[in-house]
């Protein structure tokens, strides 16, 4: 059987920069939540963003959970989220007791709808924050969605879990909004096995998100505890590997960024439309994604099986969140009669965009996908 083609796997770097932190941490016994790999993990990312303010944690979700508390929402609080998003970005909306309401994507980027995020404010009022998502590292268009937010004061929350590198407006994505998520998943596009950061305008939200990630402890010399805190500090090993990707993190963006141009030029006669970059921003093109065309007589699920039958990984879209069983009753905004999102997730494909994929590997995926489009004429 061929070999197996992943859609996105972990990738240590060829050195084992990441196998030399952790043993450093072995030697100085520092195996505790804290440490230097901590420390100096932190230091690395805020060179890399421009971030002044970064909490390493546990997992991009700890860190979504942490900028509501730090926006002040609460139980009865409506929060503005990107309904086309894995569930990840909008769960802890419900961990404070506040109330998600899912904002359509537009078709451009697939991400927030601005037109639709200013009629849900017309609609329901200011919200408490708004969730933006840049989906599978594509920036959302942030100039006008900052321009909304600014204009109510809302505080802006990006989820750039997928999006470590891209830039929006001349900066990176997660560096814009009042807070910035990023994720280390196994699968993102360099990771501590699983873990995530807090990014902060503000060093008082910096220092209250330290605080509340590890369970809220009070400058006293016995435990104190005056409000309720949580496990959400990253371990010294996780940040150890995470300091070695940090290394070869520019060489994976232009790994992924190939991935993307190879695809484009290999599928280009292929009824297949790409996510788009939009001008005035980079993305990191952390999955590869294409719609297929309404007259297509192709399904994503069809496409997905002729993929697997030759051992490589494809996947759907995110099913929107409005149309979660778990999110049934939530309230969709959209300007269009048909919810874009719907669309996307009826049409949508992310293409194995794995950073150890050779041009071959890619070739190989775009001959399954043209067969499969010839056949189907």
């Amino acid at each position: 059987m061929t070999d197996h083609i992943f859609l996105s796997s972990p990738h240590m770097s060829d050195d084992g920069w990441e196998l030399d932190y952790i043993h450093d941490a072995f030697r100085k016994n520092w195996i505790a939540p804290l440490g230097e790999n901590v420390n100096e993990f932190e230091t690395a990312m805020k060179a890399y963003t421009g971030a002044e303010n970064i909490v390493a944690l546990s997992a991009g979700t700890a860190a979504l959970h942490l900028s509501l508390i730090c926006a002040g929402v609460g139980k009865g609080d409506r929060v503005f989220c990107q309904d086309l998003t894995f569930s990840a970005s909008a769960n802890p909306i419900t961990y404070v007791g506040a109330e998600p309401v899912f904002i359509d994507s537009e078709q451009d980027t697939w991400n927030m709808d601005p037109a639709a995020l200013q009629k849900a404010i017309d609609r329901y009022g200011i919200p408490k924050a708004v969730i933006v998502v840049h989906l599978y590292g594509n920036p959302a268009k942030l100039e006008t969605i900052c321009e909304i937010c600014d204009t109510y004061k809302i505080p802006l929350i990006e989820d750039a879990a997928e999006a470590l590198g891209s830039e929006s407006c001349g900066r990176k994505c997660g560096t814009i909004g009042q807070y910035g998520v990023l994720s280390f998943n196994g699968n993102k596009i360099i990771t501590t096995s699983g873990g995530g950061m807090l990014l902060c305008k503000d060093e008082a939200d910096a220092k209250h998100a330290l605080k509340l990630a590890t369970q809220a402890r009070e400058p006293f010399p016995w435990y104190q505890h005056e409000e309720i805190g949580y496990n959400y500090r990253m371990s010294n090993i996780s940040a150890g590997i995470g300091r070695g990707q940090m290394q070869v993190l520019g060489q994976r963006i232009a790994q992924k960024r190939a991935i993307h141009k190879r695809y484009m030029e290999n599928l280009q006669a292929c009824p297949l439309t790409f996510q788009a970059e939009q001008q005035g921003s980079t993305s990191n093109f952390w999955l590869t994604s294409v719609l297929i065309h309404e007259d297509s007589h192709v399904t994503p699920t069809e496409l997905i099986n002729a993929l697997a039958k030759e051992n490589i990984e494809g996947r759907h879209l995110w099913k929107p969140m409005h149309a979660q069983p778990v999110f049934a009753d939530a309230k969709l905004v959209t300007v269009e009669k048909r919810a874009v999102s719907d669309d996307l997730f009826q049409r949508g494909v992310c293409l194995p965009s794995d950073t150890k994929m050779t041009p071959d590997d890619v070739d190989r995926v775009c001959n399954v996908i043209k067969k499969l489009f010839k056949e189907s004429e």
